[in-house]
């Protein structure tokens, strides 16, 4: 939709690379995004292509494969994948979650070893928080790591694992230290391959059915100690450090999904006919529309000055939670109230409404509950 304040953060650089952003998603996902719904993955060629024109190494230094740009160009990357209305490739828990927390703590040789391999899309990362019955509470967390030598001896279960049928490592969070708490928690980069993995189901869910999601299972799983990210019991500092930027991102692409929600709605109001008049002249459907309008427009500056102030150095983890909250709850109501003048066709799969109010709805879930949001915004008052 076109915003009455023009957006500025961007320069003819950060333009260019968009629109390479663009192309890349109308050639290489949206011609074959309906088949990879049905299989419940992505293949791991788009992966590829993607390291080949930069999409997956956008903040990563050059000196370990990336562009070395800066938090715009993967704000940019978020937006139009939340533009076309696509959940999968996840690029966004791969290259703006998991790379900044290898980038911020692993070790010269680590980053040398592994990094490079990311942003070329040779490896595809999971993360490994959630546990069965235990939510993602790293208090609560069941899954061991007992050190043996050189090494450590894994046990225990993961599951809601994005990538995790088709991730070749994962940064796994374990207990090292049970009576520490969410104090002895470490973390750990893990070969996927190693004997004593298993992969369970890939779950079906509501929506992103594109994106495989599964349950990890490790038993007696050897991984060697020069594999642990960060410091030993250091994972609750570790994961806390990227939890600001993983909300910002979950943020963005909330608010471009509403943001473009609102102007196929507005098109498609005006076509349909209904009682021998538009959707759209009815007062009811420009009222909605009007309110919708002003909501993404009074946003929209305040996610951008977010975008700036965490390219500039970062996001407090207070106002990472608001844009959290915000953006989540905004684009519900819109995706929702959207979906209901679109009628009938609303509720079909086929049209991108149907599929994104589908895929948001996780976006008050993920990254942290949004009740969570609301106590983390509370505490700081």
């Amino acid at each position: 939709m076109t915003l009455s304040i023009p957006r500025n953060i961007y320069n003819e650089e950060h333009e260019i690379f968009r629109n390479s952003v663009a192309n890349f998603i109308k050639e290489e996902v949206l011609p074959h995004y309906a088949q990879w719904e049905e299989k419940g993955r992505t293949p791991r060629d788009v992966w590829l292509k993607a390291g080949k024109i930069g999409i997956l190494g956008t903040s990563t230094s050059e000196e370990y494969g990336g562009m070395g740009g800066d938090f715009f160009f993967d704000a940019i990357v978020l937006e139009e994948l939340g533009r076309f209305g696509v959940s999968a490739p996840s690029f966004d828990m791969h290259s703006f979650i998991i790379a900044p927390i290898l980038h911020k703590f692993c070790t010269e040789d680590q980053k040398r070893s592994w990094l490079p391999k990311m942003v070329s899309g040779e490896w595809i990362s999971a993360i490994g928080l959630t546990e069965p019955g235990g939510g993602s509470d790293l208090k609560e967390i069941k899954t061991r790591a007992q050190a043996d030598g050189n090494n450590f001896i894994i046990n225990g279960a993961k599951t809601f694992i994005t990538n995790g049928h088709i991730a070749d490592y994962i940064l796994l969070a374990v207990k090292t230290n049970p009576a520490l708490g969410s104090r002895g928690v470490s973390m750990f980069w893990v070969d996927l391959a190693l004997e004593g993995i298993s992969r369970g189901k890939n779950l079906k869910k509501i929506g992103n059915k594109a994106q495989d999601t599964a349950e990890l299972f490790f038993d007696n799983v050897c991984v060697p100690a020069s594999y642990m990210v960060g410091h030993l019991n250091q994972g609750w500092s570790l994961l806390i450090d990227g939890l600001a930027q993983e909300r910002l991102v979950v943020a963005l692409r909330s608010i471009a999904m509403a943001e473009v929600a609102v102007e196929q709605t507005i098109n498609y109001t005006k076509e349909r006919k209904t009682f021998g008049q538009t959707v759209f002249d009815f007062q009811n459907t420009q009222f909605k529309l009007a309110e919708m309008s002003a909501d993404i427009e009074a946003g929209r500056p305040f996610m951008d000055r977010c975008i700036e102030l965490h390219a500039e150095g970062g996001v407090t983890p207070e106002l990472a939670a608001k844009a959290k909250l915000w953006a989540t709850e905004l684009a519900d109501r819109i995706l929702d109230d959207c979906l209901q003048l679109y009628g009938g066709y609303g509720y079909i799969w086929e049209f991108p409404i149907a599929r994104a109010w589908a895929d948001a709805r996780v976006h008050r879930i993920y990254a942290g509950t949004n009740e969570v949001m609301k106590y983390i915004i509370a505490k700081s008052l």
